[in-house]
């Protein structure tokens, strides 16, 4: 995150960003802030989120100051709201509300801010000064709708505007003393992600991680398992047994996981939020989509390749399979993953 300016004598514009509440979307809304920084180079840029979300915040160097909102979820939190929109009064120029929720609107509205722009969404009027009208057939990426919000409705009409692409700041030193701590060894090590907060139907089958495992490390390669408390035992399910293997879910904090997936040779990954992280430090990702799609949140890279069946049911979209089955996933062989695996590694080799 950049060092703070000094909000009362910066000479360009102030803007404030209402973040998203998912790692995942937090990730592709730097691509708003590096589109707002490219754009406005003498603006200041403050994001208000999640508390949680500021390790991530932290890497990323458009960052002016991020500011905790810390409401517990389907908590309304109405004094912790208006706490924090009144140290933002007199703060700010304009503020872009990524979520299209009425609570979201409700800070930068308190905090008397001049500009408020957003999508239409749950009764918002009045609370935004700009209300954008969400045209998905134009829109059709979760990014694309956060960028769009910092260019001019015009400029987005047609939705061929640049995109760029995350990139989150590293940190070797904390790499460093990471691998110390965790036992991790200097063999290329291959990340996998059994997690996915949305639900099962997004989530590879653990037994297809297990069977992957076993095979690279028979070839030499360190397993690390990441995730957070609530994938702690998908992770003993897949490395249960299995020397070289190591189960990380819920051993580091979300600033760790930027740089032990940076340190990884390639990821194999459910559609999740460190899917987008690990782009986002440009490791090779072998990204597995079931009921998503991943027209719609693709990982913001060059590095990755995409594993989808593209089955008659999907994408679906649903938490649990409606049918289920899960074929999407199920009928995804580790195999396939593993040759993906491979071919990369060939073409480095051959570069």
């Amino acid at each position: 995150m950049a060092e703070s300016a000094s909000w009362g004598e910066t000479s360009g514009e102030r803007i404030l960003v209402v973040g998203p509440s998912w790692v995942g979307d937090m990730v592709m809304a730097q691509s708003l802030l590096m589109t707002l920084r490219d754009r406005h180079p003498g603006c200041t840029l403050a994001v208000i989120a999640p508390g949680w979300s500021l390790p991530i915040l932290e890497r990323m160097p458009e960052v002016d100051e991020a500011i905790a909102l810390d409401v517990a979820h389907g908590q309304f939190g109405w004094s912790v709201r208006r706490e924090v929109a009144r140290g933002l009064r007199g703060r700010f120029d304009r503020a872009i509300v990524l979520p299209r929720s009425w609570k979201s609107a409700l800070v930068p509205f308190l905090a008397g801010i001049p500009r408020r722009i957003g999508f239409h969404g749950e009764q918002r009027f009045g609370l935004l000064t700009e209300r954008r009208r969400l045209d998905k057939s134009v829109l059709d990426q979760t990014v694309k709708r956060f960028v769009s919000l910092g260019l001019s409705a015009e400029e987005t009409a047609m939705g061929n505007f640049a995109i760029p692409q995350p990139r989150l700041m590293v940190d070797a030193d904390n790499q460093a003393a990471l691998r110390e701590r965790l036992g991790l060894s200097a063999s290329p090590a291959i990340g996998m992600m059994p997690g996915a907060e949305y639900g099962p139907a997004k989530q590879w089958p653990l037994e297809h991680f297990r069977s992957l495992a076993e095979a690279l490390i028979a070839e030499g390669f360190e397993v690390r398992v990441l995730g957070g408390p609530k994938d702690v035992e998908a992770g003993e399910a897949i490395v249960d047994g299995l020397m070289g293997a190591h189960n990380l879910c819920g051993k580091t904090r979300l600033a760790d996981a930027v740089d032990l997936l940076a340190d990884c040779e390639q990821v194999v990954t459910n559609d999740s939020g460190l899917m987008h992280v690990a782009a986002a430090v440009g490791t090779r990702v072998q990204a597995l989509y079931g009921s998503s799609s991943p027209a719609y949140t693709p990982p913001l890279t060059d590095n990755a390749e995409i594993h989808y069946l593209a089955v008659e049911c999907s994408p679906c979209f649903e938490r649990t399979c409606p049918l289920g089955h899960t074929r999407c996933l199920v009928e995804m062989a580790p195999e396939r993953v593993h040759r993906a695996i491979h071919a990369w590694r060939t073409i480095i080799a051959r570069s």
